[in-house]
């Protein structure tokens, strides 16, 4: 059995060969958010925050039990010749999910994707290979269908950054083993669904110089250029116009998706101290201001280079608020009217 968030919450029964989905949509939430703290005591508050936000019942925990029997009733039963094992069981403070030995999709997806990158520098075809066999864990945005509550939702916004990261994994993988024909199309589609990430711009265009079309690769340029000049007030990066510089020029794209020459020179600090960039990418701290150790100062480019990675991931949680903002319009619509028809 497998409990999966790559899409629509559901277990997976091994014995029937099937995936089990919550009927209801208070289910789905609840199964959601217990397969995501799995493990571990959730509070009453909390669950009963997940199903009904600022809107709960009057007899908010006895309809949570209820809901928590259901779901009970809808777990299969162990395999043959399993030990009985009670999956969701009843806390002082709560519930709490037992998965034992059962797995979930969202820690095989990154299992597979920690091997796939593993294998990209001796092997970058065989890395593509697995990282395509990761992505088809995905059947549908995470947890599709389980509300919004603040467990799910904060859930489902990291394993969607997880998987836009391992895209651009997937892709470099196919740049370096030469497989560029066959990935600019779905390039075209992960910059139009997410144009304020840097680095799908960059990998279309690496695609495209790599099958001869320059034209396009300086035209994916113009147009990421325009977009961020509208919506963020920002130029393209340094990795970007080094793209199209080595277009301009005519020069050769080297094995990865980064071009070969002055990328190496602009970032001589990036080879040289990887942790303390990743550090400060990551919002970290490595010492003192402008120190990494005992190996002292960390060049300026190299600094830029993380901010520009920070940068990118801002972008993400731009495009998440922005996808937010327009579901609570909508919702905002949607309540005016209803009040207005009442009237």
């Amino acid at each position: 059995m497998e409990f999966g968030i790559l899409g629509p919450v559901q277990v997976y029964d091994e014995s029937t060969g099937r995936g089990v989905v919550p009927p209801g949509a208070k289910q789905r939430a609840l199964l959601g958010a217990l397969v995501v703290k799995a493990g571990q005591v959730v509070p009453v508050e909390r669950l009963v925050d997940e199903l009904w936000d600022e809107h709960p019942p009057a007899n908010a925990a006895n309809a949570l039990q209820a809901h928590v029997a259901r779901l009970r009733r809808l777990l299969p039963p162990p395999a043959p010749g399993e030990p009985p094992h009670e999956w969701l069981v009843t806390r002082p403070l709560g519930y709490a999910l037992r998965p034992g030995r059962i797995d979930t999709d969202a820690r095989r997806f990154h299992r597979m994707v920690a091997e796939g990158r593993a294998l990209a520098g001796a092997d970058p075809g065989l890395a593509a290979d697995a990282l395509r066999e990761a992505m088809a864990l995905w059947r549908g945005p995470a947890l599709e269908g389980s509300g919004r509550g603040a467990i799910c939702s904060a859930e489902a916004s990291l394993l969607e950054e997880s998987r836009l990261v391992a895209l651009e994994a997937l892709y470099d993988a196919c740049l370096r083993a030469d497989r560029c024909d066959g990935i600019t199309g779905e390039l075209e589609e992960l910059t139009t669904a997410h144009p304020l990430r840097e680095r799908f711009y960059d990998l279309l265009m690496a695609a495209l110089h790599r099958c001869g079309r320059r034209a396009e690769a300086i035209g994916v340029y113009d147009r990421a250029r325009r977009r961020l000049l509208r919506d963020l007030g920002v130029e393209p990066g340094p990795i970007l116009r080094e793209r199209v510089e080595a277009v301009l020029d005519h020069r050769e794209p080297g094995p990865g998706p980064w071009p070969s020459g002055r990328t190496a020179a602009a970032y001589p600090a990036a080879a040289a101290f990887p942790a303390a960039v990743t550090a400060v990418a990551a919002g970290s701290r490595a010492g003192p201001a402008g120190e990494v150790g005992a190996a002292g100062e960390v060049s300026a480019a190299a600094e830029v280079g993380a901010l520009r990675e920070e940068v990118v991931r801002l972008n993400s949680r731009l495009e998440q608020l922005s996808r937010d903002q327009r579901e609570l319009l909508g919702r905002l619509e949607r309540l005016s009217a209803r009040r207005t028809a009442l009237r």
